[in-house]
């Protein structure tokens, strides 16, 4: 199973297009799950026992699944598990169908660090990026950044402005914003924007790790936008379910042919999954966690 970021979020009182934790009840969340058994009415339908199947009833080592809550993989398409587990498809429908970039084009991936932040910057460049600007928080990151993942510049949180990092590392302005924090990136990205700029919300960590995870206020100058034609997105991966298949197509390609790659820590043992999520939520990471059961 995968621990990811917005787990934190669910446990407050936000907002979302899913349903939050209860107290004295299992999380849930993505996971990858083997079939040890399925009724008679399974036969035929793809979860008999032995498939590996997607649902989203982690943290816990066994589950009782509805067999249409249950997708079977496609390995053929990509063939490791852990994989089907990645935030690429986050990432891929934020860049290919809300931000849309195009050829030559600058971009910029907040917490490109991170789970999603590590898949957008690759698909960035799959889908013809100019220029792939990221931040994180640490000299470590912005190395691996730049040396295994081919992004062009890095801003580091701290180590002064965050927009006058942004202008120096794109001079001639940013085209495409895929934001994963909010806060002072999400203004310093608004102020370096070109005109007719398209920006994809797809978190919002600065509400998520600094607070209780049940605000992430920004100020944002509005008549700004309207002057600029700006464009701002929130996305979710609810609604792009129906991308899986060119999303896994795509994906799976990419990574035979070694222009992708997963980026991810992984534990065993779901005792250690609760110290996992501190971790991340602290920065400790690069890529996603995975959890073996």
């Amino acid at each position: 199973m995968t621990v990811v970021a917005v787990m934190r979020t669910l446990m407050s009182d936000a907002n979302l297009p899913m349903p939050a934790y209860e107290v004295d009840r299992p999380l849930w969340g993505p996971v990858i799950g083997e079939v040890v058994a399925a009724p008679d009415a399974a036969a035929g339908t793809g979860v008999e026992p032995g498939t590996l199947v997607r649902h989203n009833d982690s943290w816990r080592e066994y589950a009782a699944v509805d067999a249409d809550a249950a997708t079977p993989l496609d390995l053929a398409a990509l063939p490791d598990p852990a994989a089907h587990l990645s935030q690429a498809l986050t990432a891929w429908a934020a860049v290919v169908e809300a931000a849309e970039v195009r050829p030559g084009e600058t971009a910029f991936v907040s917490g490109a660090a991170g789970g999603v932040g590590c898949m957008a910057g690759q698909i960035l460049r799959l889908h013809w990026a100019g220029r792939v600007i990221g931040s994180t928080g640490s000299p470590r990151k912005a190395d691996y950044l730049v040396n295994e993942l081919g992004y062009d510049a890095v801003v580091i949180r701290g180590a002064g402005s965050i927009e006058e990092q942004l202008r120096e590392a794109a001079p001639d302005g940013i085209d495409v914003v895929f934001d994963t924090v909010g806060g002072e990136q999400l203004r310093s990205a608004l102020a370096v924007a070109n005109r007719r700029a398209r920006f994809a919300v797809v978190g919002a960590l600065s509400g998520q790790l600094d607070g209780d995870g049940s605000q992430a206020l920004v100020e944002i100058d509005t008549l700004q936008l309207l002057a600029r034609g700006i464009e701002l997105r929130g996305i979710t991966l609810l609604d792009h379910l129906d991308s899986v298949p060119a999303w896994t197509r795509e994906i799976g390609r990419a990574m035979a042919d070694g222009e992708l790659t997963f980026p991810y820590v992984r534990y065993a043992w779901l005792e250690r999954a609760p110290r996992a999520l501190v971790e991340l939520i602290e920065g400790r990471h690069v890529g996603t966690v995975v959890m073996e059961l």
